[in-house]
């Protein structure tokens, strides 16, 4: 065993997973004791929104559906005042991380349950951790009130879901099974989910690149997928976040960079940054995708992906790079290596630039 001392505890929801299981969202508020339910999305999910709302007939209390990424505050109270208003039990999170921590958001203030219904492998419906932004800075907390109740994982639901989507935040999830393999808190039970959770979605993004562009993705690839984000997201629960979940928290709160994308942009350069640090975690990394080289491998599916591969892309500006290693460097938080702002502002400018990562 390779972590000769650990402290494990685990947070679990309920799991309903597989191909039209949402048509059992309605028995579940039923088995939960929940009557009214407030339904949340993005403006671009409404209509999804709009049906599930309408499937759940007398259960439904409405629907928000002006979700944003990051949780600007603001969201975020208007988000509460509103299922006061409509008189909710629950909230049910139709859609990505946006849509699920604006549910977190409502459930810190409010204690109302949620439940999450995961449209992408953002894998934050496994996790109490949630993040709302004010005054241009993202505020990242743990609070069990937040982690959703009930989480449903249709398949289904992604069939529409374009393929770039799919792989920035199938990158999303192998950062949070990545970071997990050398956090300080981690058990050799979460380093089995991170190993698994980073291999099956890397088979996923494996298996998109050799699709042609018109071909419909199999149903066993998609389930696959959500596999994989569930243990993801369920290693992150359980563990305390370094400097890859950080900085990215910093890009998007900060600079409104996009969530998804700036995850996989930063996640090759993050994880070289660490290696020296972290050897078995990155020979873990290296073994789950296949490769000589954990940094190289994710930089390589980057890459193929047809994804953005840099900052720039991005639309952060060069000189924000400074303003972006300040803030890393002075909120401090469990990391194997130091976080050094002249090593950090190298890391940002090669990722800026799109260039390889170097340790």
């Amino acid at each position: 065993m390779e972590r000769e001392r650990f402290v494990h505890q685990w947070q679990a929801s309920r799991v309903v997973f597989g191909a039209g299981s949402l048509d059992r969202l309605s028995d579940e508020l039923k088995t939960l004791g929940f009557s009214r339910a407030l339904v949340l999305s993005t403006p671009p999910q409404a209509g999804l929104a709009a049906r599930v709302a309408a499937a759940l007939g007398e259960r439904t209390a409405g629907v928000f559906d002006r979700a944003v990424m990051h949780v600007p505050i603001e969201t975020a109270r208007e988000a509460r005042a509103h299922a006061l208003e409509s008189g909710a039990d629950c909230a049910v999170a139709v859609g990505g991380g946006s849509t699920i921590g604006l549910g977190k958001a409502i459930a810190l203030e409010s204690g109302l349950p949620v439940i999450a219904v995961p449209t992408t492998l953002a894998g934050s419906e496994m996790t109490p951790i949630y993040g709302i932004t004010e005054a241009g800075l993202k505020k990242t907390g743990r609070d069990a009130k937040v982690l959703p109740r009930c989480v449903i994982y249709d398949p289904e639901l992604l069939r529409t879901l374009p393929r770039t989507m799919v792989v920035s935040s199938g990158l999303n999830a192998i950062a949070h099974a990545a970071e997990g393999l050398y956090a300080q808190d981690g058990s050799p039970i979460t380093d089995l989910m991170a190993e698994e959770g980073i291999r099956a979605t890397a088979q996923v993004l494996f298996t998109l690149r050799s699709l042609p562009a018109d071909a419909a993705v199999p149903m066993e690839t998609l389930a696959q997928a959500l596999h994989g984000a569930w243990l993801c997201g369920s290693v992150l629960g359980a563990v305390a976040m370094g400097l890859h979940h950080k900085i990215c928290h910093t890009l998007g709160g900060s600079f409104n960079l996009p969530h998804a994308e700036t995850h996989a942009v930063m996640l090759p350069h993050t994880l070289a940054y660490n290696a020296p640090s972290a050897p078995r975690a990155m020979a873990r990394l290296a073994r789950a995708l296949g490769e000589v080289s954990g940094p190289l491998g994710v930089h390589a599916l980057l890459h193929d992906s047809g994804l953005p591969v840099s900052l720039r892309e991005l639309g952060l500006p060069e000189s924000a790079l400074g303003h972006a290693a300040d803030i890393a460097v002075h909120s401090p938080y469990p990391n194997p290596r130091a976080l050094q702002r002249v090593a950090l502002l190298a890391m940002l400018q090669r990722a800026w630039a799109g260039l390889p990562p170097q340790s």
